[in-house]
């Protein structure tokens, strides 16, 4: 099968015109970007991601910083490139410094390389953190 092509809002049913629209006005866009515009070809998933996406990431018990920050280090992790980028733009809109960035890059590394000593190991969780 070949790869879907992204929608254009020109070229959206009135349904995914709808999602744009909102995604343009809580963002503050003259367009959507491209995730937006593949998720576009199942406009129901298109729908329910970005209701997801707008409730989870709003203000809450933890900042929008900190919640994108939370992104980029699941992304580093998962090594999704386009999310690594579209996030750490979003973070650096929040308020992410370069010094910020970079102890991040730092705890994500140190805390991909203990998670995989532990798990070679097997190490057995201790009684005090359960």
């Amino acid at each position: 099968m070949a790869r879907p092509a992204p929608i254009t809002y020109a070229d959206a049913s009135p349904e995914v015109r709808m999602v744009f629209d909102d995604i343009m006005t809580t963002r503050n866009l003259k367009d959507v970007n491209n995730f937006w515009k593949y998720l576009a070809n199942d406009p129901k998933t298109l729908a329910r991601t970005w209701a997801s996406i707008k409730e989870i990431m709003a203000d809450g018990a933890l900042s929008p910083l900190m919640k994108e920050l939370v992104y980029i280090a699941v992304s580093v992790t998962n090594d999704c490139e386009y999310c690594i980028a579209s996030h750490s733009a979003a973070a650096a809109k929040a308020g992410m410094t370069p010094e910020m960035f970079a102890e991040l890059v730092a705890v994500i590394g140190m805390a991909n390389e203990t998670n995989r000593l532990v798990a070679a190991y097997r190490v057995p969780v201790d009684e005090q953190f359960r």
